[in-house]
């Protein structure tokens, strides 16, 4: 649908007048105008001044997508935290908050907490339910047809549960279930400048990576598991994960395996992977020493995803990454180290930009291009002429004098003969 494609472009930035969408999209000037008409509707898009002309020519008149069309709420769970963020459609964040949870407490106590608060979120913005899009991200593999988790290591006793249908019931709307990594991946695609691919790698309590192709797309994979390197096989290491094989990635260099491998100084409980971090943060030698083993361990399997993906920038993010330099210096000296020289040519390999808010900025990004897809615009595009109709034909009959009689009473007459 042409109207999905130039809300798109306006909402990315990517084109602000109808020269702009004309030259980007290689459309006539009216296929553009008859998609632009659409939105304006709709109420999607607006007029915002005017931008100067180079030349002689007349000042082309600026197209901004219109705030109040829609809004995003964004759940993003971290391994012991959610933050919660709510913004119109113009990505202007009109609410945000954090919250401590833990996942282990199940998925029924864990979303009551975290909706309820959502739900003071949007009551206090006034949000419409008509337009509402509500993205959640987890630390897990996703299974986005049945809108659930898939045995998630570090979530126990939420294999199966239908979050998207739980959120829905809840707050309304369109909800979208996407791993945590990949709202990371994309929240720092989009924030970055720059032409090609990007892998960003997190490790925290687990270890996985998000993948954003050089059109700045998320990708899922078949069944939305691309990018779960934690579970790659690490060469050397025996331990048992929590998915219940040997030697993964996410059982040797997470937090939580190297807090567990510190236990004579951080002991254990749930609070071990904190002290753990605490400790690095404040240069413990046998700290930085099984970060900077980890880091060789993780560069490994980078190195491989470098042969396979060939990005132009890996970003590295994360409590590990937070807490030390030690990590990104080591995954560096590794994957520079092993991967041939054509693939580490035009290679970045550098800190995230965006902190703990790339989550946040990704989900922004998914809510709005899910709220201009093209079924939903079509859907509502119907909806209006549906509207337009019965309010013409209403007014019909008010012109013509016809009023509508209620339907007669059967009366049980028997007809005659």
């Amino acid at each position: 649908m042409i109207a999905s494609t130039l809300a798109r472009l306006i909402a990315s930035g990517t084109a602000a007048t109808k020269a702009d969408l004309v030259r980007t999209t290689g459309l006539a000037r009216t296929t553009v105008d008859t998609g632009l008409r659409a939105l304006f509707e709709l109420g999607a898009i607006r007029m915002q001044g005017f931008r100067a002309a180079v030349g002689r020519g007349r000042p082309a008149e600026v197209i901004e997508i219109e705030p109040s069309f829609g809004a995003t709420i964004v759940l993003d769970f971290g391994g012991h935290s959610v933050r919660l963020s709510i913004a119109d459609l113009g990505q202007n964040v009109l609410a945000h908050d954090e919250l401590p949870v833990l996942l282990a407490a199940g998925p029924e106590s864990v979303l009551s907490s975290v909706l309820a608060r959502a739900h003071e979120l949007v009551n206090a913005a006034g949000l419409a339910e008509r337009h509402r899009v509500t993205v959640v991200g987890v630390p897990g593999p996703v299974n986005a047809r049945e809108g659930s988790v898939v045995r998630p290591p570090i979530m126990p006793g939420w294999d199966g549960f239908p979050i998207v249908e739980r959120v829905r019931e809840s707050l309304g709307g369109r909800v979208l279930l996407v791993n945590d990594v990949n709202l990371r991946a994309l929240g720092e695609a989009r924030a970055i400048d720059s032409a090609g691919s990007l892998i960003y790698l997190k490790v925290g309590t687990g270890i996985g990576a998000g993948i954003v192709d050089a059109d700045g797309r998320l990708v899922d994979g078949a069944d939305g598991a691309a990018g779960d390197v934690g579970h790659v096989r690490s060469p050397g290491s025996t331990t048992r994960c929590g998915c219940g094989a040997d030697g993964c990635l996410e059982a040797t260099a997470s937090v939580t395996a190297l807090a567990t491998r510190a236990a004579s100084l951080v002991g254990d409980g749930a609070d071990a992977a904190d002290r753990f971090l605490t400790l690095l943060h404040e240069r413990d030698p046998q700290c930085v020493e099984l970060v900077v083993d980890g880091a060789a361990a993780i560069g490994e399997v980078v190195s491989m995803l470098v042969h396979v993906v060939n990005p132009s920038r890996i970003v590295i993010g994360g409590s590990l990454d937070a807490a030390s330099d030690d990590l990104l210096a080591g995954i560096r000296r590794v994957v520079y180290g092993r991967a041939l020289p054509l693939a580490t040519r035009n290679l970045t390999i550098a800190h995230a930009t965006l902190g703990g808010e790339a989550g946040m900025a990704g989900g922004i990004v998914l809510g709005v291009e899910s709220a201009f897809d093209a079924d939903r615009l079509e859907e509502l595009l119907e909806r209006r002429a549906r509207a337009l109709r019965a309010a013409a034909l209403h007014r019909g009959r008010e012109f013509s004098g016809i009023r509508e009689l209620p339907a007669p009473q059967r009366l049980g007459l028997v007809a005659s003969r």
